[in-house]
């Protein structure tokens, strides 16, 4: 059995982003599966496949394997370059990915991730300052220590797709990140991020939910989802 990688909307998902951008990054091959948000709370719908009622969610050999980091452990037990072959980078990158994973609240709550739109954001609070200033500096950290293209060296790995739901808010919001503005810039044109974008703009749902958080975080001066 090969893998079915389960996500949901791509104007929504930055969980379901990870996984399948460091899927397709990485060349592997994959059956994509879509569950779409259709409410504010999926939970009981999801759970059918999801123990803990989320996206994304891999299925493999039996297995279920869920939350993003859980698949990413996952898939690097069987495929090496899912983080980088330097010892100092693979470290850096191991770090930097779970900071990620398990951090940057405000930036979640005050950004919530919508790719086909541009926000107006409202005036930034405290918490969100020292979130974008930490983005800031783990990005200019990584590659200038590493000399890029991507945050840990030449190669994508996982740190570039845990990361890459963040690359679409500093779009959307007009973040300043710095140097690492070219990161950016570098990801959101990899071939992967592109798929994902076009599919986000012809995607039909509009969910509330997420509706109504992207309004509360500012001003939507420009929409260009096509659907």
């Amino acid at each position: 059995m090969g893998y079915i990688l389960i996500t949901a909307n791509r104007n929504y998902s930055s969980w379901s982003l990870r996984p399948w951008l460091l899927m397709k990054g990485l060349g592997l091959s994959f059956e994509d599966r879509f569950e779409p948000f259709t409410k504010p709370s999926n939970y009981q719908e999801f759970r059918s496949f999801s123990p803990t009622g989320q996206v994304p969610v891999l299925l493999h050999e039996g297995r279920t394997i869920y939350d993003s980091m859980g698949i990413a452990l996952y898939l690097a037990d069987r495929h090496e370059a899912v983080w980088p072959k330097d010892p100092a980078a693979r470290a850096w990158a191991q770090c930097a990915a779970s900071e990620m994973h398990s951090g940057f609240s405000a930036l979640r709550n005050d950004c919530t991730m919508n790719v086909g739109v541009r926000v107006k954001p409202k005036p930034m609070s405290d918490a969100l300052k020292a979130d974008v200033g930490r983005i800031r500096e783990l990005w200019e950290e990584g590659l200038s220590r590493f000399d890029g293209p991507y945050l840990a060296g030449a190669q994508f790995s996982a740190v570039d797709a845990f990361f890459a739901p963040v690359a679409y808010r500093v779009r959307t919001y007009g973040l300043e990140v710095g140097n690492g503005q070219a990161w950016v810039d570098h990801i959101i044109a990899h071939p992967a991020m592109q798929l994902w974008e076009a599919a986000a703009l012809k995607e039909e749902w509009r969910e509330v939910g997420h509706e109504a958080e992207l309004r509360a975080c500012g001003e939507v001066i420009a929409d260009y989802r096509t659907a």
